[in-house]
């Protein structure tokens, strides 16, 4: 009989230590936010200067100095209006080497991703010394662009002379396509590594059960992985859109916009107006409409792309 009882008074203690210790959980939690809350700023604060001074600051200028006349520093600098943008649409040399960057833009995102994605799904199937591999795709990306534009021109040229009399910078064909092939280079093997880690996280149980319902390599790839890995076709479509678009340096250093700036492209195009003083502002007024561009592209695939990825 006392057993009987001390078991009913220890059911009837349960409860409620379990509510203190809900309630101790409750009031924990409660401090802890409200410490979080207290000392946000101290950590978000510097961050959020720097974005000022460092991003906000300079690009508020930047629109302002696109609206003025010629100018050396930004204290000398003098409205004239919405005639840099007029000149900006009038030149030729602008809308060719939008067009370039266009196509470039389009050639090099599709072969970028389709050789980092076949390269990530071949080290993904058990092949033997794959952590060297992923490592030697993977080194290109950390070479400068000047470097590379150097190194691919001598080899360019060295390959050339082999079978024609002209260099790379003598035909804009070359040009182009010797641009495509530094890229593809330089950058698969970086959107190789998200796209391993998209491989990686495709849950088993879905590529099990397309094998037991006899589904082909092709039909699971098109039918399970590649829905699964959209996140990382989301992350390196937007990567390779906004490299190709933005690509300066090695542009600079390859062809220089060779021959006759047929292969020059936005930026490298908006690099040279700055080199005269007469027209800064109209080439801080095609940095404002690159921008634009850049950023309406950039969030119009982000959108699209989006859309189909499957939640797991």
């Amino acid at each position: 009989m006392i057993q009987a009882s001390t078991t009913a008074t220890d059911a009837a203690k349960k409860p409620a230590a379990k509510k203190r210790k809900a309630s101790f959980k409750t009031g924990h939690s409660s401090m802890t936010k409200r410490s979080m809350r207290k000392w946000a700023w101290l950590f978000i604060g510097p961050v959020f200067v720097s974005f000022i001074i460092g991003f906000l600051w300079p690009f508020g200028q930047g629109i302002y100095l696109s609206f003025c006349g010629k100018f050396s520093v930004i204290s000398d600098a003098h409205l004239k209006g919405i005639e840099n943008y007029v000149k900006a649409f009038s030149d030729e040399t602008f809308f060719h080497a939008f067009w370039f960057t266009a196509l470039f833009a389009v050639v090099s995102v599709v072969l970028i991703n389709l050789l980092a994605f076949s390269i990530a799904y071949a080290l993904t199937q058990g092949v033997k010394g794959s952590n060297l591999f992923r490592t030697i795709f993977f080194m290109p990306n950390l070479i400068g662009g000047i470097v590379l534009g150097y190194l691919w021109s001598m080899i360019f040229d060295g390959l050339l002379d082999l079978w024609t009399t002209q260099n790379l910078v003598d035909n804009a064909t070359y040009g182009f396509w010797g641009l495509i092939i530094l890229l593809l280079w330089q950058q698969a093997g970086y959107m190789m590594i998200i796209y391993i880690a998209g491989l990686q996280a495709v849950p088993d149980d879905m590529l099990e059960a397309a094998k037991i319902d006899g589904a082909t390599k092709t039909q699971t790839l098109f039918k399970v992985i590649i829905p699964n890995i959209m996140p990382s076709i989301t992350i390196c479509t937007f990567l390779t859109l906004t490299n190709s678009f933005k690509l300066y340096d090695q542009n600079l250093s390859l062809t220089g916009g060779k021959p006759a700036r047929l292969t020059e492209m936005l930026a490298l195009n908006i690099s040279n107006g700055y080199s005269n003083m007469a027209t800064r502002g109209m080439a801080q007024a095609k940095a404002v409409v690159f921008f634009i561009l850049v950023a309406t592209l950039g969030i119009l695939q982000l959108v699209s792309t989006r859309k189909k990825e499957v939640q797991q």
